[in-house]
């Protein structure tokens, strides 16, 4: 079993964030996780609020950034945090869940903001059989 988890990783004035899955979807999850840890740390964050999302483009890795920058839009417009993920992928097209709630400054402490992700670094690979999946955000 491989197991689930996300980092960081230097690059210049921005932040890259990486995850790795036994699934692309997994990768997917945990990058997300990766990014919202830029801002807080997720434990922090509670699940009350559940919001789809989805997004379609021509590969893996601008559809990785899609989905990102997807959830940075849900992040900035609604002023919100998200604790959780739940990917699937079908061909092109991306469609999940992610559980979140408002932002709390005395609570959740956020450090930085998160603007987008870029194409910086940006990866989605198989890789010693675990997927990766990474890109550069601009904070």
């Amino acid at each position: 079993m491989i197991p689930l988890h996300w980092e960081h990783y230097e690059h210049a004035a921005d932040i890259g964030v990486r995850g790795f899955g036994a699934s692309k979807a997994e990768a997917f999850e945990q990058a997300a996780l990766a990014m919202i840890s830029v801002v807080t740390d997720p434990a922090a964050v509670e699940e009350r609020e559940r919001v789809e999302i989805a997004c379609e483009a021509p590969d893996d890795e601008l559809l990785f950034a899609a989905w990102l920058n997807a959830l940075v839009y849900e992040m900035s417009a609604r002023r919100m945090l998200f604790a959780r993920f739940a990917v699937r992928l079908d061909g092109t097209r991306l469609s999940g869940e992610a559980w979140r709630e408002r932002v709390d400054v005395a609570r959740h402490h956020p450090a930085v903001e998160v603007k987008g992700a870029t194409y910086t670094t940006l990866r989605v690979t198989r890789d010693a059989g675990r997927w990766i999946a990474q890109t550069v955000v601009d904070v």
